[in-house]
């Protein structure tokens, strides 16, 4: 299957309805692709954290429609990255968006690990609660977000519940992008999954973003990586290397511990 990954500039210069139109744009050029991977909250600008109200929406808000029309133009599975989305009750949360090619919406994430300790995501938005994965045509693929690469127990229940490639929107600081190329050979590695990982370039809220996104394989072997400009990475995967390595280095087979979570006395 072949893969893309559309490392969106995010700046501070353009409006939302700016980069829709420019991500619509690109996806839409990803004819004869399987798959297309957007960065996080690239509409709304991960951290430009005083526009999210102003900027939040439905499932059936401007972003959806366009992805959903470019999906469907293009004939391609699209990860959206991820919208601001208010829920009924006015709850904002960080939440990723999966199109079939037919443009319809067949998986939903929101963001379980919320980023900012006591700013940002932490105070201005809820968490989820599921793990997400979503059967395709090139098999299942895992939903998480940014800051989530960092809490490997999201990672065993993604592959717990049948992922085989794990896509990962972002807008990881530079500040931080060793820790960046690290998690995600990690993360690919030990679970034996192809990790697609789009992050956001540019530089808005204050925050320059890592750039850098990447296609890493079963064995953390990075198969294809951006640099910091606006970009798109294109790689062609064979899905049943999955399997094959699992039943050549049989890591997952040996595992011995379950952590649960202490029950209160």
């Amino acid at each position: 299957m072949r893969a893309s990954l559309v490392q969106l500039s995010v700046d501070a210069s353009d409006t939302a309805d700016e980069r829709r139109r420019r991500a619509a744009s690109l996806v839409r050029a990803r004819t004869g692709d399987d798959l297309v991977v957007l960065p996080e909250l690239w509409a709304a600008g991960a951290w430009s954290y005083d526009r999210w109200e102003h900027e939040a929406e439905g499932l059936d808000g401007p972003t959806a429609q366009a992805m959903s029309a470019a999906a469907r133009r293009a004939g391609v599975w699209l990860h959206a990255g991820s919208i601001v989305e208010r829920d009924a009750d006015g709850t904002l949360y960080n939440t990723a968006l999966l199109f079939d090619r037919h443009g319809d919406l067949r998986g939903r994430y929101r963001k379980i690990h919320r980023y900012g300790f006591d700013t940002g995501e932490a105070t201005l938005m809820g968490g989820g609660d599921d793990i997400v994965t979503v059967p395709t045509d090139f098999g299942v693929v895992g939903l998480a977000i940014c800051y989530d690469l960092r809490f490997p127990e999201l990672f065993r229940g993604l592959l717990d519940a049948g992922a085989e490639l794990v896509a990962v929107p972002a807008a990881w600081p530079a500040a931080r992008l060793g820790h960046w190329r690290l998690l995600t050979r990690t993360r690919a590695l030990e679970e034996q999954v192809f990790l697609l990982a789009c992050c956001a370039t540019g530089t808005h809220g204050g925050m320059e973003q890592a750039g850098h996104s990447a296609v890493v394989d079963p064995w953390g072997t990075v198969l294809g990586e951006t640099r910091t400009a606006q970009e798109t990475l294109t790689v062609d995967l064979d899905m049943s290397e999955v399997p094959r390595i699992r039943a050549e280095l049989p890591v997952l087979r040996d595992r011995v511990l379950t952590i649960k979570a202490p029950t209160s006395p």
